[in-house]
């Protein structure tokens, strides 16, 4: 059956859902690339379809987002805030992995509800979980083994060469070297993708792919630039990605809801913006050590200490080893005076801040006293950095592109959906296109 004759036919059999993840990839990259002819596939599920803009989490980063999306819970709930941490009460810097995710994922609620779930290359889930079908961990996946579950299907990745992800570091040696290891992982990726899609039995199957996201940090610059050397590169990685979505589509039949998300969008960055040498010099943070090696160098007399990208967090009595802030009064005046200076904050004459939030205005639940005291968000070209040991304000890095959060995308071969979509509200969407009604303790709602 055809791409367009298969969008709308009814059918009797199961209802199942198919979800194409595609990391940072942009509402509007898409949305012109389609409109250009590059993206063919796309461009015609689209016309029987709905694309929308779609927020995604704060903070913007792939592991609040990408969970957010597995669970429908704010942070709040699900407990992640970012890659790295402090572990409480102490200044020790730890990765919050699979292992800290509270809460169930849709394929495990599923799994509770018989149905079998495919789940291929989704950032943040390793090590992998115990499921009633087949996980294979995404970003930050380094052991096959540990990235796999069931572990029975390790000699078949291995025997197709499957590759957990694009090795980033050798986009410091040569942009060449990335671009072809950037190949050789795509083809891997849409190997097993293709494989498993035909050959397992599945109710739900998410196919992610992430070299999206490499390819845009290091290369975003190409993106719209012609003249750019690697110009040509990304348009065919988003045509090859545009087969594989078809070839994806083409294995579903009419009874299957099909999905395609991303976990934030991207722009160009202008300058990257050091918020924690910004408190150095309002006089917030203060080091043992300069430059400091770690965040064990954090002196007596810190009021405030930032994490990767913009999570700002108040260094109180009693809650950090060398706190000083007393909850209370102190603490809201505090938050007060940084919001209002961050407002201020300008880089080459552009404000940086586009949006202050205090955490009660972006998370709740049991795991709400994890959460950073403020969370920032940057006006469009300022990339906000946790780094410690910067001697300036702004600087420029290896990456020419950045997250956004309001320019994410949301796709289903549905004809009506919402106008406002945020990444929250994926899992009850494709919970009630497979006719099973949500848990009542998710955030998010079916759109």
């Amino acid at each position: 059956m055809s791409m367009f004759g298969k969008l709308f036919s009814g059918g009797k059999e199961r209802k199942r859902a198919l979800i194409i993840g595609l990391d940072g990839v942009p509402y509007t990259l898409m949305k012109k690339f389609a409109e250009d002819g590059i993206m063919a596939n796309t461009a015609a599920l689209i016309k029987n379809g709905t694309l929308r803009r779609m927020t995604t989490s704060l903070p913007e980063v792939s592991s609040v987002a990408w969970t957010t999306f597995m669970t429908g819970v704010n942070p709040g709930k699900h407990g992640i805030y970012g890659f790295m941490d402090l572990r409480p009460g102490t200044y020790d810097m730890f990765f919050p992995d699979f292992k800290f995710v509270k809460g169930e994922t849709m394929w495990e609620f599923l799994g509770k509800n018989s149905k079998r779930s495919i789940v291929i290359n989704v950032p943040s889930t390793y090590p992998a979980r115990e499921l009633n079908g087949l996980l294979i961990s995404g970003f930050v996946a380094i052991d096959l083994r540990k990235a796999t579950y069931p572990q029975s299907y390790v000699p078949q990745l291995e025997n197709m060469g499957y590759r957990l992800d694009v090795d980033a570091t050798k986009a410091r040696e040569s942009m060449d070297l990335f671009a072809n290891d950037l190949r050789e992982t795509l083809k891997k990726r849409e190997e097993a993708l293709l494989y498993f899609i035909e050959k397992e039995d599945w109710d739900l199957f998410i196919a992610t792919i992430s070299e999206t996201d490499r390819l845009h940090h290091f290369l975003w610059a190409a993106s719209d630039n012609p003249s750019h050397k690697y110009h040509d590169f990304f348009i065919e990685i988003y045509k090859w990605i545009d087969r594989i979505i078809g070839k994806l589509y083409e294995k579903v039949d009419s009874n299957t809801a099909v999905f395609m998300v991303s976990d934030h969008g991207f722009t160009h960055i202008k300058k990257e913006v050091y918020i924690n040498k910004w408190l150095e010099q309002e006089g917030y943070l203060r080091w043992d050590k300069n430059p400091p090696e770690s965040h064990k160098d954090i002196a007596e007399g810190t009021k405030a200490i930032n994490m990767d990208p913009a999570r700002i967090y108040i260094h109180l009595r009693g809650k950090y080893p060398k706190g000083c802030v007393n909850t209370g009064s102190e603490y809201n005046s505090l938050r007060d005076e940084i919001k209002g200076k961050l407002y201020k904050l300008k880089v080459d004459g552009d404000s940086v801040v586009k949006k202050v939030y205090f955490r009660e205005e972006l998370f709740n639940g049991p795991e709400f006293e994890l959460a950073p005291d403020i969370v920032v968000l940057p006006n469009y070209g300022f990339d906000l950095k946790g780094a410690i040991n910067k001697t300036e304000i702004a600087g420029k890095g290896i990456f020419t592109g950045m997250h956004t959060q309001d320019d994410a995308l949301f796709y289903t071969n549905r004809e009506s959906v919402e106008v406002d979509v945020n990444i929250i509200d994926v899992m009850p969407t494709v919970l009630a296109a497979m006719g099973i009604d949500p848990p009542t303790e998710l955030d998010g709602r079916a759109v």
